[in-house]
């Protein structure tokens, strides 16, 4: 783990009802050997085979587009979002049951904790501390691991991408599409934004720089960036990665070493 010689006087945290919060779910929560959310149905054996195919093809066609770090950023974003349209689209197009969502999300070979993960969310929980999930993933995995492993408590929100089904079929997705590129524009429900409004400092556990996005330290007093290094970035992304993060949890980090530093 490395910490930034800058926030080691902050730490640890002591006055828990002025911090919440903010974290990515896909290799954030989970471990970096997981599958993210959008892959969880076509690594089971649930959907057809003709889904994963689709699915295959539009993954070699847009991922490179999101990491392409010389592409134009407006550019970019409709690219991106039009990927995840399109997912969304075969969904609907072979027919996908709640049922089989709700299946494959338990499925233990595609989702683990990080180590330490589901007791540092109790943690939050014990200590009323809010937790805020932001995730360019599917809502309905992510609220039924948490489900499964009896940590959906009342102080997390899950804001993602929620397919929602009509007569047990998907139809669509609930709101705007939420992708990697645009959690700054993220808002959260009325109710949520009430219980943060008087906590000034945020916590943010990402993978991702982009995911920086999903805090605006122009409205808090502090925000502590907590980076988890995965072992599939290049050598100028880990070095962008150290300079922008102020806590990094390299591969075997785990949430028990973060919190005791934390907290």
């Amino acid at each position: 783990m490395i910490i930034h010689s800058n926030v080691k006087e902050l730490l640890p945290f002591s006055d828990f009802k002025n911090i919440y919060v903010v974290a990515d779910f896909d290799k954030t929560i989970t471990t970096g050997s997981s599958k993210t959310s959008w892959s969880i149905l076509a690594s089971s054996n649930l959907v057809p085979s003709s889904y994963i195919k689709e699915r295959d093809e539009l993954y070699e066609y847009y991922r490179p587009i999101e990491v392409d770090e010389k592409m134009d950023l407006n550019k970019k974003v409709t690219l991106v979002r039009e990927w995840f349209q399109k997912h969304i689209e075969l969904f609907v197009k072979y027919k996908m049951s709640e049922e089989i969502f709700k299946i494959a999300a338990t499925d233990l070979r595609v989702l683990n904790f990080r180590p330490g993960a589901k007791e540092f969310i109790t943690f939050l929980h014990e200590n009323n501390i809010p937790l805020i999930i932001i995730s360019a993933g599917i809502g309905n995995f992510i609220e039924t691991f948490l489900k499964t492993n009896n940590c959906y408590f009342d102080n997390v929100h899950v804001s993602s991408n929620k397919i929602i089904f009509k007569n047990g079929i998907a139809i669509g997705v609930e709101k705007n599409i939420i992708h990697s590129l645009n959690k700054n524009e993220v808002s959260l429900p009325n109710n949520i934004s009430e219980k943060l409004k008087d906590r000034k400092q945020v916590i943010l556990l990402a993978d991702q720089v982009t995911d920086l996005n999903m805090v605006n330290k122009e409205n808090h007093d502090f925000v502590l960036n907590v980076g988890f290094l995965t072992d599939d970035y290049t050598k100028s992304q880990v070095e962008d990665f150290k300079s922008k993060f102020d806590i990094i949890c390299k591969e075997n980090d785990d949430y028990f070493k973060l919190k005791n530093v934390l907290f």
